[in-house]
């Protein structure tokens, strides 16, 4: 029995020696336990973006559009008298120059009736100057020169009809140009299909590239500015504004465009698509690349900039124009820090670190 009290008494006494050592023994401090954690009470390290300064200036726009290439003269032949199509010198595609035969009629006694007028002509000559000696002398009145010389102008101006209407069997090119289309066959009576086209001629030079701008777009487009016209095939070629219409469309409200191209090889045809790029008046406009461009909680598209106090702000902006891998926009302030990399890792309000996008990129390489 003395040796179980021993031991419980021993036990009670180490129990009250440890509860007591919390009272006597030094505690450990706050700062102790942060010197123990180090780096546990330093400033929170500022997220980082790349930034670059914009820079507002005057940018000459382009308004592109699809439209089609448009031949600028193209006509018609018709047959102007009767006859038969005795004579067709031309296929579809030649080429002629102005005054070509295109097509001969029948004569259809044309060239007899010329004939015909010709010697009326010559005899109302003589008979003139024979008169003319006697009423000069007096044996004729004087009342009987000027019946002469009227008879003898009749004369010639009937000679003048039958020889136009013998041109009339002629068909000739009225400039230089391609023959597009022709319609009928040697054979066949000119008189049955009288104001009828018996072939179609276009001038190839110059070419018209047209195009139908709304009129939202017809501000600012003059006409003598030049323009980039790209067409289906690859090819390219620049020209002129040559006509900006004044009155739209009843059917489309657009108004008509036409530039001017360079033809004298006939290389571009008439009709095929093109791809027209016009100039349009300068606006301030702020180039920024693609990958900068963001959108808002509220669904509006604009850029993300560094401004007072290092803070995030949303500016909405407006795309003036389109390019492959850079965007002129307006809304942006000159010399403002536009966010180009982290924008999307960043809100609105939130204080940042931006660097200078050039040491970004020197720093990766």
């Amino acid at each position: 029995m003395k040796g179980s009290r021993i031991t419980a008494i021993g036990l009670v006494a180490a129990a009250a020696l440890w509860i007591a050592s919390g009272h006597f023994l030094p505690h450990e401090s706050s700062e102790s336990r942060a010197a123990i954690t180090p780096g546990e009470g330093a400033p929170k390290k500022l997220f980082r973006v790349a930034i670059m300064h914009a820079s507002e200036v005057p940018h000459s726009r382009k308004l592109t559009m699809s439209g089609r290439t448009e031949a600028d003269k193209r006509v018609g032949l018709t047959a102007r008298t009767g006859g038969v199509l005795k004579e067709l010198r031309v296929k579809r595609g030649a080429a002629v120059k102005a005054g070509d035969v295109i097509a001969v009629l029948s004569d259809e006694a044309r060239e007899s009736q010329v004939i015909q007028a010709k010697s009326l002509v010559t005899q109302r000559l003589a008979e003139l100057e024979a008169k003319r000696k006697l009423i000069m002398t007096g044996a004729m009145p004087k009342l009987d020169l000027v019946n002469l010389e009227a008879q003898y102008e009749a004369a010639k101006a009937a000679l003048a009809a039958a020889e136009a209407e013998l041109d009339r069997g002629v068909i000739r090119a009225p400039w230089d140009g391609v023959i597009s289309d022709v319609t009928v066959e040697v054979g066949k009576a000119a008189f049955s299909f009288t104001g009828t086209d018996l072939a179609t001629i276009i001038a190839l030079d110059p070419m018209l590239a047209v195009v139908e701008v709304s009129e939202r777009k017809l501000a600012g487009l003059k006409v003598g500015e030049e323009a980039q016209v790209r067409l289906v095939t690859g090819e390219t070629a620049r020209g002129k504004i040559r006509y900006v219409s004044k009155t739209a469309s009843q059917t489309t409200r657009t108004y008509r465009v036409e530039v001017e191209l360079p033809n004298k090889d006939g290389a571009i045809p008439d009709g095929i698509t093109a791809e027209v790029s016009l100039p349009m008046a300068p606006t301030p406009a702020t180039r920024v690349p693609r990958s900068a461009l963001t959108i808002s909680s509220g669904g509006d598209i604009g850029v993300r900039t560094v401004g007072v106090g290092d803070v995030v702000q949303f500016v909405p902006i407006k795309v003036v124009e389109d390019e492959q891998t850079f965007m002129w926009v307006s809304g942006i302030a000159d010399g403002a820090r536009v966010i180009v990399q982290g924008q999307d890792f960043v809100r609105e309000g939130q204080k940042v670190e931006g660097v200078d996008v050039k040491e970004v990129t020197a720093t990766t390489k």
